[in-house]
């Protein structure tokens, strides 16, 4: 069955509301003005999963779009009730500046886009959502980075996983190490592309290739289930469908070797599906499988214990965290420092595949 990457990953239907409120919303007032969110691009994702989840924000709501289809105005005014004024094109945003309805913009644009768009967002003076990736290249990272400091602007990058309770517990294990020192982690996902549209992700200049889609996953997961950040990788990448994937791999594995002894094998592909995270420690294991679905995140362990908390719309929770972190004035769980880090690694993993040699990152 041909799937794409958000129809693999998408829950099943989003459900209304979601559980396991932290104690942290308890710092907002409930009477507190929620945070105006502008989406720019009105894509499969803003369209089916962001907009409905905003519905069920408690702390921010949809005010703006930011679109270059005009077909689709009406369409997202009728539904969201977005009046005209909240309406731009990518060459108008930056008007978004003097309209108090807006206070967040969400860039959900394809990844080599990111930067352009990013620092566009953020010499409004409003607050900056990106999604992952953070963007191409570690050098654009950074530029998003400096420009959101410079105006004095919030940054969060789009890591939804990062805000989800069972992998929350992976990354406080990562600490605490409670099955002892770890020792391997295996961290795997993908999915079958049968015959693809032309899509961007398999455009090499907008930043297609299996890391900039799903390979982020895996990459960021070895990171956080480790704690620790790699000190070289080395990779390889390969098709077996050269006709569909004529500027991009379909497969890419990596190893990363990390301070403490600890080695990560990652896997990403367009061609086979997988979806685990399997920790290795000196006294036991624990997994999540899957470890990034929209419709819920599972996970055992090697004394019986079970990972099952359960949120019903993760990127809800994700942004009501961010506007939190906005309204509190606290640090982002996900900020761009975090998103930079991912990507350097990134390019070292292409490099590494074209050269076939090892790569250090220290």
């Amino acid at each position: 069955m041909s799937l794409n990457r958000r129809t693999f990953i998408r829950n099943i239907g989003l459900a209304a509301g979601y559980s396991l409120i932290p104690s942290q919303y308890l710092l907002a007032n409930s009477s507190e003005k929620k945070l105006g969110v502008c989406l720019v691009a009105l894509g499969n994702y803003s369209t089916t999963v962001l907009a409905p989840a905003l519905q069920l924000t408690k702390h921010c709501k949809l005010t703006g779009i930011v679109t270059g289809t005009p077909s689709k105005i009406p369409i997202w005014q009728q539904k969201y009730g977005i009046p005209d004024k909240n309406v731009y094109n990518y060459e108008t945003m930056d008007r978004i500046a003097n309209n108090p309805d807006i206070d967040v913009i969400y860039i959900v644009l394809p990844t080599g886009l990111h930067a352009k768009y990013a620092i566009k967002a953020a010499n409004t003076g409003k607050h900056v959502w990106c999604e992952k990736p953070m963007a191409k290249t570690e050098e654009e990272c950074q530029s998003i980075i400096k420009a959101c400091q410079k105006n004095k602007v919030k940054l969060a990058i789009g890591y939804r996983m990062q805000h989800e309770p069972n992998t929350q517990k992976v990354i406080q294990w990562a600490s605490t190490k409670p099955y002892g020192k770890i020792k391997t982690v295996h961290a795997e996902i993908g999915y079958y592309v049968g015959n693809p549209k032309k899509s961007w992700r398999l455009d090499s200049k907008l930043g297609g290739g299996t890391m900039y889609d799903l390979g982020v996953y895996s990459l960021n997961a070895a990171r956080y289930a480790t704690g620790e950040e790699p000190i070289s990788v080395i990779a390889e990448q390969m098709t077996t469908r050269p006709n569909i994937f004529t500027e991009t791999d379909e497969t890419t594995h990596f190893t990363l070797e990390f301070p403490s002894g600890a080695i990560a094998y990652g896997k990403t592909s367009l061609g086979h599906d997988m979806h685990r995270l399997h920790v290795d420690a000196a006294n036991g294991w624990y997994q999540l499988q899957p470890f990034s679905m929209y419709s819920g995140v599972k996970g055992t362990t090697s004394d019986g214990k079970k990972l099952d908390a359960y949120i019903a719309n993760q990127q809800a929770k994700q942004m009501d965290d961010d506007a939190l972190s906005i309204i509190n004035n606290t640090d982002m769980i996900v900020p761009g420092e975090e998103g930079i880090k991912d990507i350097r690694i990134v390019e070292a993993i292409y490099k590494s595949a074209k050269t076939k040699h090892k790569i250090s990152l220290t």
